[in-house]
């Protein structure tokens, strides 16, 4: 990857303890880093060179890539557990420094920062760099409203539409659950309804066949009674033909004599 695509800009309002805050920009390459400070007045330059990262890496047994990022990482924000300060030097320069822990053991980072000629320029970049930034994230805050109301309304969009699928949801439910136990009240009413048909229809066999019994019954007493009726007929037919055949017989009898 070339160097300048992995090039990161930051800028700190560093607020330091009896004195007026200064604004430290940082370029932070792969292997080194540039830094320009100033108070709105003076500016000061640390150009770090790769052999001097590297160099101050080894001092703290550290890989340079891990340094670079600690350093980013205490000079792009304050951290609030960490001394800053920036102190007077030879020559005009200014000392920066910051204390951080690691293991247990507090530490100290140092550099030396060279007075610049050109401290208006230097100013006016970290303010133009300031105003970019507050640009972009202006714009960024804008762009992530948008998106957050966009993201609002769907996600209302979508609870309506959930309750109004968990509205009709219960509404099926219930019609369902109504379908159900009307259809096993009809069975069981059915069920009743066959239940009944049949011990009605056992009652009027059982009373056909009674009837049919008692007129069996009433059709052989008939028919006993005829023939009684006719047996006695006969006999007294029979009584009535001896008769007069006796009779008769007597007349012949009479004449005779």
């Amino acid at each position: 990857m070339v160097e300048w695509e992995r090039t990161k800009h930051t800028c700190l309002r560093l607020v330091l303890s009896g004195t007026d805050p200064i604004f430290v920009k940082g370029t932070w390459h792969p292997s080194r880093f540039d830094i320009s400070i100033t108070d709105g007045s003076s500016s000061w330059l640390c150009n770090a060179t790769e052999e001097e990262v590297a160099e101050r890496a080894a001092q703290w047994d550290q890989p340079v890539s891990e340094y670079l990022q600690l350093a980013e990482q205490y000079l792009g924000f304050q951290q609030p557990n960490s001394i800053y300060s920036f102190s007077d030097a030879l020559e005009g320069s200014k000392r920066l420094s910051w204390t951080f822990e690691k293991e247990g053991t507090k530490l100290e980072w140092r550099w030396k920062c060279k007075p610049s000629h050109e401290s208006k320029k230097i100013t006016v970049g970290i303010l133009n760099f300031l105003m970019e930034a507050n640009i972009r994230l202006s714009e960024e805050v804008v762009n992530k409203t948008r998106s957050f109301e966009r993201m609002k309304s769907e996600a209302e969009k979508c609870l309506a539409q959930g309750e109004r699928l968990c509205s009709e949801k219960m509404e099926f439910e219930d019609a369902t659950y109504a379908k159900a136990c009307l259809l096993i009240f009809v069975s069981v009413l059915n069920a009743k309804k066959a239940k009944l048909r049949a011990l009605r229809d056992k009652e009027v066999s059982g009373k056909e066949v009674a009837e049919e019994e008692e007129e069996s019954t009433d059709k052989g007493e008939s028919s006993e009674s005829g023939r009684s009726d006719n047996e006695h007929s006969e006999e007294e037919a029979s009584k009535k033909a001896a008769t007069t055949t006796s009779r008769g017989r007597g007349r012949k009898r009479a004449a005779r004599s």
